[in-house]
Parts: structure tokens; C-alpha cells; sequence
């Protein structure tokens, strides 16, 4: 298989996505969508739009703070979807999935996931990207949890998101 696709006016474009619920996006999803840019011509941001969820932030939110995030990578784009990641992956004629790894516990659960996307359609890969240490223990949900009780996030999460987070949870201090 080989991942260098065409799109459009651009034959041999190298397209990737990287899906997740991103409810918030947190400094360790931007470090994984930087290094990942730099990577890949063009890097499809899509936030997962899970209805088994309760998330904190709508799919619109999610998408604009990423959007606020990133505005500063030309070939980012944001993106949601609520399918199948194999059919929205074909949407989008791309054939890489972007996945981070924080520690070893994500791997066993990563790679079932991947397994299951090859079987689903075999010209998927999928390209893990480990963390960088210093955000290997930050996730979404910790993010929140921090946040509900008006702790300090101003260091786990862009500027923007600390400031929707505030609106979420009250003006305390975070």
C-alpha cells in the first residue's frame, strides 16, 4: 500500500487524520497535531462527535478551539464526523489515521483499534505518535476534573481553552 494519495490539484499529497473527542483539546493533543504537521502535507484534525458521550464542550466548541489552536498551521484543517472512521477516512481519500501514545497502557487498547481499522479496509495505516514526557500523563479528563474544582490548567491547555473552561465551570481561578 502505498499512503501518497492524490487530492485534487495535488497528485501525491500525503493526507492524514487525526480523530479524537478533543473534549478539551489539551497542550499534549497540540504537540502531537505540531509534530504531526510537520510530518504529513496535509493533517485533517476531525473531532469525534460520540453520541454514547456526555461530553463537556459541543462538537462546534471542540472544533472552534481547535480551530484557535491551530490557526497558526496552514496545512491543518479541522474537521468533525459521526461515522465509522474507515468511511469518513474514505470521505477524505486519506489513508493514515495519526494516533498519540502516552504510556504503555494506551498501546494494547490502540492496537486494537488499529488492528480493527486495517480489517475494516486494508489501505488504512495508522502512524503512532508517542507523547513528548512532559505531557505523557495529561489527558481530557484530568483536564476537566482539575477545571470542575477551578484548579490551575493554564499549563495542560491553550489560552482559549482555559477561558471556555472558565465559562464552563464559573470564573474561578484556574
Amino acid at each position: 500500500m502505498n499512503p501518497i494519495i492524490e487530492i485534487g490539484d495535488h497528485p501525491g499529497m500525503r493526507v492524514a487524520v487525526y480523530p479524537g473527542s478533543f473534549d478539551p483539546v489539551t497542550n499534549g493533543h497540540l504537540d502531537i497535531i505540531h509534530r504531526a504537521a510537520k510530518v504529513f502535507d496535509k493533517l485533517i484534525v476531525a473531532v469525534l462527535n460520540n453520541t454514547s458521550k456526555n461530553p463537556l464542550f459541543s462538537v462546534e466548541e471542540r472544533t472552534e478551539l481547535l480551530w484557535q489552536a491551530t490557526r497558526d498551521l496552514p496545512n491543518v484543517e479541522i474537521d468533525s464526523f459521526r461515522d465509522l472512521l474507515i468511511n469518513y477516512m474514505k470521505q477524505k481519500n486519506a489513508h493514515l489515521i495519526v494516533r498519540g501514545l502516552r504510556a504503555v497502557s494506551d498501546f494494547e487498547y490502540e492496537l486494537q483499534l488499529a488492528s480493527t481499522n486495517r480489517k475494516l479496509c486494508e489501505d488504512i495505516e495508522t502512524f503512532f505518535m508517542t507523547s513528548t514526557p512532559k505531557y505523557s500523563y495529561l489527558s481530557s479528563s484530568i483536564v476537566k476534573e482539575i477545571a470542575r474544582f477551578h484548579g490551575p490548567v493554564a499549563d495542560l491547555v491553550p489560552p482559549e481553552v482555559e477561558r471556555a473552561l472558565r465559562g464552563k465551570y464559573g470564573s474561578g481561578s484556574l
